[in-house]
């Protein structure tokens, strides 16, 4: 059995941040400017080592993480009595009281262990046995506000028990209140502003901002504001070790980095009451002072501002929104792009290839990303001033 409690670098251990497919290489770097060390990418997740202020800085300024999980023991594993057994053997009264709550999480890569869910309750049985046998009560489950959240991972048969830090997912912010049908996740909305090479250097566009989820993320890496700043709490902050004044230590100076932005950065939508929801989630964010929304058909509309212009967006893919005729729709993209908005990048997601091909402008990169389960491409138009072929020989 393998303990992850410290390493030799004494109060440093181990932890691991679970993150979307494609944000790998981002949240790596996000944890190596933050300070991480011992830094290594996996598939969705990356592992680094840190202490207990790193794991609270982790969790209120990492932009592409989901989760950050803080491993306890891993041990191997073949048949459920073995999980059962070794789970129960762990000295759960160190991490909660008996009258407290728990929720398991499972994820499983094993030809024996198929089932996540059943792996979760066997987890929760183990817990909860070990606690009325040794104090005569048991924990409750509490899904939702658990007093300690556990992470189980089994991959074929090394099961590792973590620790959730995080609590409820990193990608609720906690400033969308108001939500609009097709709503793109907070994560990958920051991951898309990242991977596009944005961070306020010029002015910014969503032209189709929905609930103005890619906007809010574009202002709080404009002005180095904390992603997670909104948040009502975090896994860690019931532990029986929280330490309230090291949090609050490594909140203020996360806020002291906040800077100002001298650019504009613009959000239309012709629905208005998705500008109406788009307004009230900015102004949740306190952001209000740097994005302008308005009710404006992107079709109709050209760039107004000088200079360049960084342009990303999230169109239909008429999976969940659906559109009378989706590939004349992206045609439009296209032919709107092309001549409303010379001297501009601009970045779009879709998961409707078919339609994709139809914009009628050959991108200039595409990076595979996942919308929920839709696999998608997140690609770049250049829009350059005049025509390409003399931006080159000008060149």
């Amino acid at each position: 059995m393998q303990d992850f409690r410290e390493t030799r670098m004494g109060k440093n251990f181990k932890m691991v941040a679970k993150t979307l497919y494609g944000m790998e290489e981002l949240l790596a770097t996000e944890l190596r400017q933050l300070g991480a060390s011992a830094v290594e990418i996996g598939t969705r997740n990356v592992s680094f080592e840190g202490d207990t202020g790193f794991m609270y800085k982790a969790n209120l300024c990492c932009r592409t993480a989901i989760k950050i999980l803080k491993p306890i023991t891993a041990f191997n594993v073949f048949k459920e009595e073995d999980l059962y057994r070794k789970v129960y053997d762990i000295s759960w009264e160190r991490y909660m009281e008996a009258n407290g709550s728990l929720a398991v999480d499972a994820t499983v890569f094993s030809k024996e262990f198929t089932h996540s869910q059943y792996i979760a309750l066997k987890t929760k049985d183990a817990i909860v046995d070990r606690f009325r046998d040794k104090e005569g009560e048991r924990p409750d489950v509490d899904l939702d506000h658990p007093t300690l959240r556990i992470n189980i991972h089994i991959d074929r048969n090394i099961c590792t028990v973590s620790l959730d830090s995080s609590g409820a997912s990193l990608h609720k912010r906690g400033y969308k209140t108001e939500s609009t049908l097709a709503p793109i996740n907070e994560v990958l909305a920051a991951g898309m502003v990242l991977l596009s090479g944005w961070s306020g250097q010029s002015n910014f566009l969503d032209p189709m901002c929905g609930s103005g989820t890619i906007l809010a993320e574009a202002a709080m890496i404009a002005c180095k504001i904390p992603p997670n700043l909104n948040r009502d709490e975090f896994g860690f902050e019931t532990w029986p070790d929280f330490d309230v004044d090291l949090y609050e230590l490594i909140e203020n100076s996360a806020l002291k980095k906040i800077k100002d932005f001298r650019f504009k950065i613009l959000g239309y939508d012709n629905d208005p009451i998705a500008v109406k929801k788009a307004r009230h989630n900015i102004k949740n964010a306190n952001l209000d002072e740097f994005v302008d929304i308005t009710t404006r058909d992107f079709f109709e509309s050209k760039k107004e501002l000088e200079g360049p212009m960084h342009l990303i967006f999230n169109p239909p893919y008429d999976e969940r929104l659906q559109v009378s005729d989706i590939e004349a729709f992206y045609g439009k993209i296209g032919t709107t792009l092309k001549h409303g908005y010379p001297g501009s990048q601009a970045w779009m997601i879709t998961s409707n290839m078919e339609a994709l091909k139809c914009v009628g402008l050959r991108p200039s990169k595409k990076i595979k990303l996942f919308n929920g389960k839709l696999e998608s491409r997140f690609v770049r138009y250049e829009m350059y001033e005049g025509s390409r072929k003399a931006k080159k020989q000008k060149g």
